[in-house]
């Protein structure tokens, strides 16, 4: 009985390891296309961003949902609507993106509270938090590594023209101290995964 036990904790690791590595693929995979197709992803995500306001609409005609949930959700979506404008540029600081953070704790802690104190079956209250707290919030987190690439307009904040650098080696000196999810991911499948040495012939 205690080997058996044993097994199935030993199970349970290597069922954990599996799906972290299946989510990491996905997650650089989604990165990778985000990068590759920038106009698509926006119109993917502003669809998206619809749908979920129009799922908070609906939770607040046929369901018992307190309204400051459902306000807080479409409140969400405005400010991702609004951070949708400048994509695939994401300020960090700009107001849009700290109160769109805020918001997402906020409605989370009401959403937990919520969904503490009133029964909801467990996929019902999983859909909420799918479809109406995560889904966007993820697909604006996967697409920041496409702000990595965006040419340099007129409209940079710093200037391009530091020193003796020209405009293309100073822009891209500054790209490569930035961090992204995409950067991110190709530094661990770098530094982990074993890499083939190419025969030279």
């Amino acid at each position: 009985m205690l080997f058996l036990y044993l097994i199935s904790i030993l199970a349970l690791v290597v069922q954990a390891v599996f799906v972290t590595l299946a989510i990491a693929a996905g997650m650089y995979y989604l990165a990778e296309l985000v990068e590759e197709y920038t106009v698509m992803t926006k119109y993917v995500i502003s669809w998206t961003v619809a749908l979920t306001a129009a799922i908070h609409i609906g939770l607040m005609i046929f369901e018992d949902i307190p309204l400051h949930l459902n306000g807080l959700g479409l409140l969400q979506q405005l400010l991702h609507a609004a951070l949708l404008r400048e994509f695939p540029v994401v300020r960090v600081t700009s107001l849009a993106f700290v109160a769109s953070v805020s918001t997402l704790v906020l409605h989370h802690y009401f959403a937990f509270k919520f969904f503490g104190t009133v029964f909801y079956k467990f996929s019902e209250v999983l859909a909420y938090f799918t479809l109406c707290l995560w889904v966007v919030p993820f697909a604006l987190f996967v697409s920041l590594s496409a702000n990595d690439y965006v040419l340099p307009t007129t409209d940079e904040r710093q200037p391009l023209l530091l020193g003796d650098n020209n405009v293309v080696t100073d822009y891209l000196s500054q790209k490569s101290k930035r961090y992204s999810l995409l950067s991110f991911f190709s530094y661990a499948k770098e530094s982990i995964l074993p890499q083939r040495s190419k025969k030279a012939f």
